[in-house]
């Protein structure tokens, strides 16, 4: 079952539950995703794959991050705990993310396969880098290995 049919079918779990952060975060991931398919012009009854529904929940987890910061920045507490309570929720639906000790053998292996030794060849081990941890690690801790290795 891909993440997009997940999502649907645990709105009725949610309304059992009475469960208005779930639901309510449920209900905006799975018209994201609808609005998604809409976009790619295929019928809105289709499904998204596993990637394109990752790609749509980082969106969303990225747009409660942003929101969080400028509601703590504008000293709206309130408002800034509900989206917190939505990011732990699309965090649950994203894969596992690595870790920067997880990522550093890896990087060091792909320079060595690159012969990237200077701070000129960042960008080339990036793109490489970028490519092998797609939807499973966070483009700054990427970054953040690199930058470490290359100095």
């Amino acid at each position: 079952m891909t993440i997009h049919e997940t999502l649907k079918k645990a709105i009725p779990d949610a309304l059992r539950a009475r469960d208005e952060a779930h639901l309510r975060t449920l209900r905006s991931l799975v018209t994201a995703m609808t609005n998604e398919i809409v976009a790619k012009k295929r019928k809105p009854d289709e499904f998204l794959t596993d990637t394109e529904a990752i790609a749509v929940l980082k969106r969303a987890a990225n747009q409660r991050k942003d929101s969080i910061e400028q509601f703590e920045g504008a000293s709206r507490t309130d408002l800034a705990e509900s989206e917190k309570e939505e990011l732990v929720i699309i965090e649950s639906y994203l894969p596992k993310q690595m870790s920067r000790a997880e990522i550093e053998p890896l990087a060091k292996a792909k320079a060595t396969e690159l012969g990237a030794t200077n701070k000129a060849d960042g960008s080339k081990l990036m793109s490489a880098l970028m490519k092998d941890f797609r939807g499973v690690a966070d483009g700054n801790d990427v970054k953040a290995v690199v930058d470490a290795l290359l100095l």
